[in-house]
């Protein structure tokens, strides 16, 4: 296959990482984007150092691999059925990781995994629709864009009122019902003087113009759909308030099918697990959310009740007081404490957990500097924690019967 005719072939650019000194890589994807498979040779092949397992960057003089680039993840796929781990883009020089290395002048055959590229495809063609479509009505600009295996966010520099979310997404879905041609043009910079389009970035060389009639005309490096109808459907999965202005999540196409599956598996199985329809699912949880809280409420109260009778019953003649239980909160911890230190007057403590998973500890005290103990604790078991000579509060990794010693030693007991 043969570049397009603005890429000049080779052209020699600045020296790369580890001085590999490489000329431009021939992006076969700008040519055709629906090609999966092609045959290149190795022009540069170097070890990455710096990490824990060996890897290599090899460089092709042309490759179909889409790089990390403009928001998007790379590509995925094999070079002579070896998996490319990631691909990177500097200097215009495209380099393939992967375990192996290849040497120089081999002859080597890659394969983009399709289904990833063309999911990829789906969701950034949509994204321009969607983005258009802001920019068209609210005037506003996509200033951050990122789009991995999993989810595709937008951010834009002004807010977009909820209400008119669905009237964007039935708009963005009616442009894909269209079937419109996706537009891909190289205009010379007299044209480019003259040409309304999006950018987020001030580019040097040739610039790429995708075109989507009556909705987007964008610059933009990635591979896109030739038709909208491609992109099959785009649907809006949340939106927040985001640096003044709204950061939108969205999956289209076949991405957008398996979160709505997934979705209506949960749905389908919480119907099962409540003895209902979708339209009472949402008041019989929160109905149980409110049982919930009503029983965490009632147990907290209880446990309070608890903790009281058993320091009533705690010796008056002594100084300090030290506890263990079992899964207290931390506002009822602190209640316990509080209350201790009325009772005596030297320190007390209040440890909670168990000896496989450690305790949870508040310390307090009105005469003496509780910063010792935690500090005794810390030397001795590397307790975590701090606070003030009233009061300190942290964590121990250590059985009872090592804590008691470390306390007994420092308060003399």
């Amino acid at each position: 296959m043969h570049a397009d005719s603005w890429d000049n072939s080779y052209k020699k650019v600045a020296k790369g990482r580890h001085n590999m000194e490489a000329k431009e890589t021939i992006r076969l994807y700008d040519q055709n984007a629906y090609e999966t498979e092609f045959e290149a040779e190795v022009v540069a092949c170097e070890e990455i150092t710096g990490k824990d397992k060996k890897s290599y960057e090899v460089i092709l003089d042309q490759t179909l691999f889409f790089p990390e680039e403009g928001g998007q993840s790379p590509d995925m796929g094999t070079i002579n059925d070896m998996e490319v781990r990631d691909v990177q883009i500097r200097d215009q020089v495209i380099r393939h990781t992967m375990d192996e290395p290849i040497a120089v002048g081999t002859k080597v055959k890659g394969k983009v995994d399709w289904q990833h590229r063309f999911y990829n495809m789906q969701q950034h063609t949509g994204e321009h629709i969607f983005s258009g479509i802001v920019h068209n009505r609210f005037g506003y600009d996509n200033v951050g864009f990122h789009l991995s295996d999993s989810v595709v966010t937008m951010d834009f520099n002004g807010v977009i009122p909820a209400e008119e979310l669905n009237d964007i997404e039935d708009e963005v879905n009616l442009a894909i019902a269209k079937n419109l041609p996706v537009e891909v043009t190289y205009p010379s910079k007299e044209e480019l003087k003259d040409l309304d389009y999006r950018s987020k970035i001030e580019i040097e060389g040739q610039v790429r113009i995708v075109t989507i009639p009556g909705y987007d005309v964008c610059a933009c490096c990635a591979p896109h759909v030739k038709h909208t109808g491609e992109i099959g459907m785009l649907k809006v999965m949340s939106m927040q308030n985001y640096k003044g202005g709204v950061r939108i999540s969205i999956l289209c196409g076949f991405r957008a099918l398996e979160a709505f599956r997934q979705k209506a598996e949960i749905i389908t199985e919480l119907m099962t697990q409540f003895s209902t329809n979708q339209e009472a699912l949402v008041d019989n949880v929160v109905k149980l959310k409110n049982n919930s809280q009503n029983y965490k409420t009632q147990l907290a109260e209880a446990k309070q009740e608890l903790m009281d009778y058993k320091i009533a019953a705690l010796p008056t003649d002594i100084d300090n007081a030290v506890l263990f239980e079992q899964d207290l909160d931390t506002p009822i911890m602190r209640a316990v404490v509080n209350k201790l230190v009325e009772k005596y007057k030297r320190v007390s403590a209040l440890f909670v957990g168990d000896d496989e998973s450690g305790y949870n500890f508040i310390i307090g005290s009105q005469n003496a500097d509780c910063r010792l103990i935690a500090a005794a604790l810390k030397n001795k078991l590397e307790a975590r924690g701090g606070g003030s000579n009233v009061m300190v509060q942290g964590s121990v990794k250590a059985d009872k019967a090592a804590i008691q010693r470390v306390l007994d030693d420092i308060l003399e007991v």
